[in-house]
Order: structure tokens, then C-alpha cells, then sequence
């Protein structure tokens, strides 16, 4: 019998919608085996959603994933590095994490006034949309504009435009491997920056990127994700097996929008 998985997925201690409790809940009425919770740049979800499995007997991996950057040939690409089997607790985690924090506030009250000189009316109340909510991601202001009935033209570009300070990418790896999880690259047809993607030179960058990644402990490439079409899925596989790396799959999911 076939294993019903989800790798990738959000709750409301980043930039998704649901608490994990509720999240849980949610793949175990689904008749899903094992999930992954891997919100953005934390893991503050880890434990309440592993109780809930455990209490409702669907596997529950902790993980995370980490926006970083990455050096191709002197340009810089957006690459996100999921960590899979993290052990939550780990220092040097936690510590890397309470950095990455401060970076992202950092870029956020960046954005805010940003959105202000445009004419957009928006404070940092209305960013935050749950009670004791302290991550603040550029879909929470894509749902604070929406709220408050703007329709901002080209609005991910818009929000794309003030950069925050990220991590590099072997410095996730290392991060991954040093609390004893699994590294894998996330949606790589989402990446930024590469050529078209239906041209071979996208797919010989990507090919070169991987390379590269593997050299420095990437474990998995996340072959099956929305951003994948079936032929481009399939062509991840392949890349997948050259490098001998695990195959994963995920919705990202990330809730009501």
C-alpha cells in the first residue's frame, strides 16, 4: 500500500492560516500517513503539532524551511533549503533562528514604510491577524492589503522590492545537518532569476546548482510540488537520481487564503 504524504506544509506560526492542532487534524481526516510541518525560518509549530499526532496517530515530522541566499556566478538567487528530522531544540538552531528573526523584522519595517510612501495605509496592527502572532511574512501583508480593499498592480513585485538579509545557502545545510535533520531543495521550478524555464539553459543552471548543493550535504530535491508540471516533475526525478538524492513531495500548503 502506497504511503500518503505531505512534506511541505505551513501553519499559522509563519505565514499560514491554521494552528497545527487544526493542521493535523486536517491530513489525519484526509487519511494521510505522514506529513511535515515546515514553516518559514522557525519551528515554534514542531511540538503541538507532534502531539497532535501522536494523539491522533499520523506521523508528524518536525522541519523547517529556510530562506537563503546563493551565490550563481556572482549573481544571487533566492533558494529554499527544507530541513527535514530537525531535532527543534538544537542551540545552534534556535540561536541561527533568533538572528534570522531580527533580519526579517528588520525587512519588514522596511516594507511597511515602503508601502506607506506608495499611498498604502496599512500598520503594523494590521499585519498581525491572530492573537500572539509574531511572524510576519510577505503573505501577511498581501492579506493586510486585501483587508483593507486595496488592489495593488504587479503586488508580488511590489513586495519583492525591499530585500531582506537571508542566509546562504550551505550555511542552512550545515544548520539542517548539525541538528540532525536531512537537507532538501524546495520548488526548484520557483527559483528566480535562472533562464526561461522551458530552455536547456535553465535546466543545465539548475543542474549546476544541485550539483554544487549535493557537493555541500543537500540530501533531497523536492521533485513534486504545484510549481512542477507533470514533464517537469518528472525531469527533477531524473536530476534526482543522477545526484542520488531522496525524492519528496509537497503542496506547500498554507491554508484559506
Amino acid at each position: 500500500m502506497k504511503c500518503k504524504s505531505d512534506y511541505h506544509i505551513h501553519t499559522w506560526y509563519s505565514d499560514g492560516t491554521m494552528k497545527p492542532t487544526d493542521v493535523v487534524r486536517m491530513y489525519k481526516d484526509a487519511e494521510y500517513d505522514v506529513i511535515a510541518i515546515t514553516d518559514h525560518d522557525g519551528v515554534d509549530a514542531v511540538k503541538e503539532a507532534e502531539i497532535a499526532g501522536e494523539a491522533l496517530r499520523i506521523k508528524v515530522i518536525p522541519g523547517i524551511e529556510f530562506g537563503t541566499s546563493y551565490d550563481c556566478g556572482g549573481q544571487e538567487l533566492e533558494l529554499h533549503i527544507l530541513g527535514y528530522h530537525i531535532d527543534a531544540e538544537n542551540k545552534a538552531l534556535t540561536d541561527a533562528l533568533c538572528s534570522i528573526r531580527e533580519k526579517r523584522r528588520v525587512r519588514n519595517e522596511k516594507l511597511l514604510a515602503h508601502l506607506n510612501s506608495l499611498g498604502y495605509d496599512l500598520t503594523w496592527d494590521d499585519l498581525l491577524q491572530r492573537p500572539g502572532q509574531t511572524y510576519v511574512g510577505k503573505p501577511n501583508f498581501a492579506r493586510a492589503l486585501k483587508a483593507k480593499g486595496y488592489e495593488v498592480p504587479e503586488l508580488w513585485e511590489v513586495l519583492d522590492s525591499v530585500k531582506r538579509e537571508m542566509i546562504p545557502s550551505y550555511e542552512a545545510i550545515d544548520l539542517t545537518k548539525g541538528a540532525g535533520g536531512i537537507a532538501v531543495l524546495a520548488h526548484p521550478m520557483k527559483t528566480k532569476g535562472l533562464p526561461p524555464r522551458d530552455t536547456e539553459e535553465f535546466w543545465s543552471a539548475l543542474e549546476s546548482i544541485i550539483r554544487d548543493l549535493k557537493q555541500h550535504g543537500l540530501k533531497g530535491l523536492e521533485c513534486y510540488h504545484p510549481s512542477a508540471a507533470e514533464e517537469e516533475s518528472l525531469k527533477l526525478v531524473i536530476l534526482a537520481g543522477k545526484y542520488h538524492l531522496h525524492i519528496t513531495e509537497g503542496s506547500d500548503f498554507h491554508g484559506d487564503k
